[in-house]
């Protein structure tokens, strides 16, 4: 049972406890059944906010914070949330949480359940230091909980319901997937990886070695070997193979060339190591892809 020091609500609040025959449905459903939601809820400025669960609950908990301070137990582990920061709790662990007593946080927060949100918490919890990352704050995130919280507030046609839960993922993925998206940015900001990309792809009918490429770029072999792999998780010379590959896939589905042709435009002057290394990005051959296209 939860002890709650809290008897009356916060000025502001909302929260929806959705009835067990819309979570019943969300579970059946083929759409919703591995990632759904079962409680969502705002509490602005949440002074006295306490909750402990011995058992735990019986689905994750979201928490996000944009204002004030609060504190989370797991674990015997102490952690304080403050605005731009967010916490999961994995379900069926006893936990304990509260707002700060002089500056009450105010959260969004979710509970979700499904193999899929059983997932994503085994990835957050992997992928984050401390089990909490600082989000930079987004009114375009606050919009998305709006919309999500109407969805499930307005009716409970399963369409709807369906909808609401898809936009709650979205909206749970960008949290514990920001440290993903960080990396993609300022992945594209690197401009000697993406000079070489550049290079390689305006050249796809060349044959280079690495020496060709580092001595291009005036970097040792070594070392451009280890910053080409770290971000983009080809070594070079696979990377520019998968790219002829990925080129002579789009000159199969809008061209005529014979492969013979199509091999000599990607860089390979012999045909048949060319479908080698085809059917070894592409699990088929060449003409075994032609084919595919063409049913």
């Amino acid at each position: 049972m939860d002890n709650i020091t809290l008897k009356e609500g916060f000025i502001g609040q909302k929260m929806i406890a959705l009835p067990r025959s819309i979570i019943n449905t969300s579970k059946a459903n083929e759409i919703t059944q591995n990632f759904y939601v079962s409680d969502l809820g705002y509490y602005p400025r949440a002074h006295h906010h306490y909750r402990f669960r011995k058992k735990g609950a019986k689905q994750h908990i979201f928490i996000y914070c944009t204002k004030g301070k609060g504190e989370i137990y797991l674990n015997n582990v102490r952690t304080v949330i403050s605005p731009n920061q967010f916490y999961i709790i994995p379900k069926n662990n006893m936990h304990e949480y509260k707002a700060d007593d002089t500056d009450p946080w105010s959260i969004y927060w979710f509970h979700i359940n499904g193999i899929l949100a059983d997932k994503l918490y085994k990835r957050y919890s992997s992928t984050h230091l401390a089990n909490y990352k600082n989000i930079p704050f987004s009114l375009d995130r606050i919009k998305l909980f709006e919309k999500i919280f109407e969805l499930f507030n307005s009716n409970y046609l399963e369409n709807h319901i369906e909808y609401a839960n898809l936009l709650s993922l979205n909206f749970i993925s960008y949290f514990i997937y920001h440290d993903f998206e960080s990396n993609v940015k300022k992945s594209s900001e690197d401009t000697t990886v993406n000079s070489i990309i550049r290079y390689l792809t305006d050249n796809l009918s060349e044959k280079f070695t690495l020496d060709d490429i580092a001595a291009k770029f005036n970097y040792s072999k070594s070392y451009l070997h280890t910053k080409f792999k770290n971000k983009t998780g080809y070594p070079l010379l696979v990377f520019f193979n998968l790219k002829k590959i990925q080129k002579a896939c789009e000159l199969l589905n809008y061209t005529d060339l014979s492969i013979k042709e199509i091999s000599f435009q990607v860089g390979f002057e012999d045909p048949l190591y060319f479908s080698r290394i085809f059917k070894n990005f592409m699990g088929k051959s060449p003409r075994k892809y032609k084919q595919s296209i063409l049913k």
